[in-house]
């Protein structure tokens, strides 16, 4: 696993600084009913990280004293299994903060899990759902076998409900990634392809279609190197970069929290262990005091893996920044 050391090295990425914290994005463990690919956190059924009751009380306890926070992005894992996961939906949701649910699909027809769908649209829960592709085989062959026609039976359940519908009051977005070391194609032209099929062969709608940029850390970055082609990735990333994409980098108003309660500049940062900003250790939420204004004007943490969210159209958890 040498090979993936430069992404810790000092990188010659532009300095870049954060404004005021209005996103939180928790990592709420590393429980999953699948076991991706493409998963940046390594992601399964056999990991027992999740986030402690008593951090999630004290999560809420953050969202209730930053009045600048406006959304809360829940991700994993499936942050669907966390026990706590509805609780800490409904206390945000309270505050009339907008909850994302960075949704497998999968988990919606697993059982006990069967009124899922109906308390997400409830709560008003925006879902962001990975779909690879709007193929059969190429999604199976990311995820695993039935994972594709699970998906369909899902987003038909969502659809249902009302999610996909431009009159909801909330969102179904889906998420495309490549699906191997390649840069993602255009958005916008992606997404009238995954409309026209999904809706042509499955009757299936949606709002927006995100298109991601893998990034070369964890389970990816190990199939890149396992191919010979990890350095290769990196030199992709860094000759497509666009330095416009920097003033529109989800680390600017975001702060990832992962299943421990530890910050973070974003969630890759957050799996490569890379404390916030220039601290020199790890530090808790709770360490913050409660207070994020403190974070505006200080220095995110760079390295090399950061030219996956500038190169070509840009990529973040909202898709293209272009």
């Amino acid at each position: 696993m040498h090979e993936t050391l430069p992404l810790l090295e000092p990188s010659d990425f532009p300095a870049i600084t954060r404004h005021q914290v209005e996103v939180l994005q928790v990592n709420l463990g590393y429980l999953c009913n699948l076991s991706c690919l493409h998963c940046h956190v390594n992601a399964g059924p056999t990991r027992t990280e999740l986030m402690s009751e008593e951090n999630i009380d004290k999560l809420i306890a953050l969202l209730n004293s930053n009045s600048s926070i406006h959304t809360l992005d829940l991700t994993g894992g499936a942050p669907e299994m966390h026990p706590h996961f509805q609780s800490l939906v409904i206390a945000a949701r309270k505050r009339d903060i907008k909850v994302i649910d960075r949704c497998n699909l999968v988990i919606l027809e697993e059982p006990g899990y069967e009124d899922l769908a109906e308390f997400l649209f409830d709560n008003q829960v925006e879902i962001t759902a990975s779909l690879p592709c709007y193929l059969e085989d190429n999604v199976d062959a990311q995820r695993g076998k039935g994972v594709f026609a699970s998906s369909l039976s899902a987003l038909k359940k969502l659809n249902d409900l009302g999610y996909g519908d431009d009159k909801s009051p909330t969102a179904l977005n889906l998420v495309f990634n490549p699906q191997g070391a390649e840069l993602p194609p255009n958005q916008a032209e992606l997404e009238k392809a995954y409309k026209n099929h999904l809706q042509a062969h499955y009757g299936i709608h949606f709002n927006q279609l995100y298109v991601v940029t893998n990034m070369p850390i964890q389970r990816f970055g190990s199939t890149l190197i396992s191919k010979g082609i990890f350095t290769n990735y990196l030199t992709l990333l860094k000759d497509n970069y666009c330095a416009q994409n920097i003033e529109s980098v989800m680390c600017k108003n975001t702060l990832s929290i992962d299943w421990q309660g530890y910050v973070y500049d974003c969630d890759f940062n957050q799996m490569l262990d890379l404390p916030l900003g220039s601290a020199v250790q790890k530090q808790h939420f709770t360490e913050l005091e409660l207070d994020l204004s403190q974070l505006a004007g200080t220095h995110i943490a760079v390295r090399q893996h950061c030219y996956g969210c500038t190169a070509g159209q840009g990529s973040s958890c909202g898709g293209s920044l272009a």
